[in-house]
């Protein structure tokens, strides 16, 4: 068994999609980034990269490459898992955190749950998505960006 955490934080900015966990939220603001900017499943990944030792997403799929400008954070984790398979590794569960002070997600969770489960290729009960705010403390409380924690576990592959 292998553990591995990730992190990831993305400013809030006017004119961009907000993209949670695979999911299009409506919001006045959404997430500025080269890709989609989904911090959910960024952090998942770099959770899932460095349980198996294989570098992180910036690694992978540098900012300066053109090929990930605003492409979806799942079809990067597709590319993730599939590392992690060649690796010989099957993922056992994640457990993540959002951490955002608007809007409230909690009607959106379902979903993001079940768009990872099908990308990791688990079922959505190995899957944890949960959410909270900072109470209005730090750049988080003030509206200026969305954070996420990600802990996973991976066993080789049977």
């Amino acid at each position: 068994m292998r553990v591995g955490f990730g992190y990831d934080v993305h400013r809030l900015v006017a004119g961009r999609a907000l993209i949670l966990g695979g999911v299009r939220i409506e919001h006045s603001h959404g997430l500025l980034g080269h890709s989609d900017a989904d911090v959910l499943c960024h952090a998942i990944s770099d959770a899932l990269l460095g349980a198996a030792a294989l570098g992180d997403i910036g690694h992978h799929f540098p900012d300066s490459d053109p090929r990930y400008k605003d492409v979806s954070s799942l079809t990067l984790m597709q590319h993730v898992v599939g590392l992690i398979m060649t690796s010989g590794f099957r993922i056992s569960n994640i457990d993540s955190m959002l951490i955002l002070q608007q809007p409230k997600v909690a009607p959106f969770i379902a979903d993001m749950r079940r768009h990872i489960a099908t990308v990791c290729g688990i079922e959505i009960n190995q899957v944890s998505v949960k959410a909270t705010t900072t109470e209005k403390l730090g750049f988080v409380g003030r509206g200026e960006g969305v954070a996420a924690y990600a802990v996973v576990l991976i066993e080789k592959g049977k």
